[in-house]
């Protein structure tokens, strides 16, 4: 009966400490301060001041990174045998990625990929991955004179075929007892220009050529959701690997405008070109007459 009381006098307590809280932050001065009011510095600065601040705990994550070498001979194992290799967890794994592919990749053509640019031309890419092929087919097979004379895409430009052509070679036959892929490093397969359908459905029908292996990072939250069941299980075949780095985004962050930074002319003029890419032709031409004016009229105001 007496442990029921105090449990009953803590319970009281708790709620009506929960109550005086309530009561005195509705009746508190709401503050008249706004965003506006930052002192808002230069991008440069800003970047400058980010870049100086010193990194804790150097010594013990790099003796985490180093722990995690002792993995590539798996994760070689892995993409052997068919596997796509996905690396997630908190921190740039950008270092990890380029360490494992010049350790245990060398016996293997690498191409990267870093989906952290604003900009990508995936077919370029695919390009430059079929005519490594090609020159890796060139070495390994023993051509017959009527089999150079049937090669079809020896006698053709890549860049002149399209995606599904492309796609088409990379999963070509196997060499008989021998081993022959391409391994696709992408550093943030879930990065700003990569996040799209077209593209994701374009890179998980890659990772299901014979002839191609990927190794990609993640970092958002949601990246999950750029792939449905048969994308994950079937054509990337995604072998999942806990891997946080605590490291900094320094490099990945280059590519991203911050927040509490004055933008730039060159950010304002790409966001005015947005804009008026996504106007009609009659709204655009209305604009180019206003601005012409204005351009001819400048003491006047806008």
């Amino acid at each position: 009966m007496e442990s029921n009381d105090v449990d009953e006098e803590e319970e009281f307590g708790f709620s009506r400490n929960y109550f005086l809280a309530k009561e005195l932050r509705s009746s508190g001065k709401k503050s008249s301060r706004k965003l506006s009011d930052i002192d808002i510095v230069a991008e440069q600065d800003l970047r400058d001041a980010c870049s100086k601040i010193e990194l804790k705990s150097e010594k013990e994550m790099n003796a985490l990174v180093d722990s995690y070498k002792n993995a590539y001979s798996e994760w070689l194992l892995i993409l052997r045998c068919g596997f796509g290799l996905l690396l997630y967890g908190f921190g740039s794994k950008k270092a990890l990625l380029e360490d494992f592919a010049s350790t245990a990749l060398t016996e293997h053509s690498v191409i990267v990929i870093n989906g952290y640019l604003q900009c990508i031309n995936l077919k370029q890419v695919v390009v430059a991955m079929a005519e490594t092929l090609r020159d890796q087919l060139k070495t390994r097979r023993k051509f017959t004179p009527g089999n150079q004379t049937k090669d079809h895409h020896h006698q053709q430009a890549f860049s002149s075929l399209s995606m599904n052509d492309l796609i088409s070679f990379l999963h070509g036959p196997q060499l008989d007892n021998e081993e022959c892929f391409i391994c696709v490093v992408i550093n943030n397969i879930d990065g700003p220009c990569l996040r799209d359908s077209d593209t994701q459905q374009y890179l998980a029908r890659l990772a299901a050529c014979s002839h191609v292996r990927v190794v990609s990072s993640i970092d958002h939250i949601n990246a999950p959701l750029l792939w449905d069941k048969k994308m994950a299980y079937s054509q990337f075949n995604w072998y999942w690997h806990h891997v946080p780095t605590f490291a900094p985004y320094k490099i990945e962050g280059m590519f991203h405008p911050l927040i509490l930074a004055q933008n730039g002319g060159a950010q304002s003029v790409k966001t005015a070109s947005i804009v008026l890419k996504s106007l009609t032709p009659n709204a655009q031409n209305v604009f180019k007459i206003l601005a012409s004016h204005q351009l001819a009229n400048p003491n006047e105001e806008g």
